[in-house]
């Protein structure tokens, strides 16, 4: 008989954490990053739906930590250390960065899925936590889960269909 799997959803511009016996999801992944950071061993992890590189483009207090990538990594490392995982067990996966429109201008600024990638690997790296798959870039959009009983992220990727990293 299979046991129901509760399934904890996360939103865009958003974050949680799960245990074992539920899965975590977000769709709407096209520009934006989903990472995952996780502990295998004591089966617990935190999902992070990003939008943007960098706060510090923000004008005005931040109000909400899950947009950006530098601030979101930072307040998901505090909320997963809270439920007691090692540090240095600690591994992430992500998914997203696709560049969804084509531009005519090859502007920096209107690159927001690759820099989102960029940013994440650079928060993830002053964490010391490895980035250990990704499935990023292309210009299809993706809806993740990741199960933190089987550290497989599963993702479903517009007209390409279902992978697992």
């Amino acid at each position: 008989m299979n046991k129901a799997v509760a399934v904890i959803k996360v939103g865009i511009a958003d974050m949680n954490i799960v245990r074992e016996g539920s899965v975590i999801r977000t769709s709407g992944l096209g520009s934006c990053v989903g990472v995952i950071i996780y502990d295998h061993l004591k089966k617990v992890a935190g999902m992070a739906h990003i939008m943007l590189p960098d706060s510090t483009l923000s004008k005005g207090n931040i109000k909400n930590l899950a947009k950006y990538a530098n601030t979101a990594i930072d307040e998901l490392m505090k909320r997963l250390l809270m439920e007691n995982v090692s540090r240095f067990a600690l591994k992430a996966k992500i998914a997203g960065g696709a560049q969804m429109f084509q531009f005519s201008n090859t502007s920096d600024m209107m690159r927001i899925g690759p820099r989102n990638v960029d940013a994440v690997k650079k928060c993830l790296k002053e964490h010391g936590i490895p980035l250990i798959a990704e499935d990023v870039g292309g210009n299809n959009g993706r809806t993740i889960e990741f199960d933190p009983i089987t550290g497989m992220l599963r993702i479903r990727t517009v007209n390409k269909g279902v992978s697992e990293i």
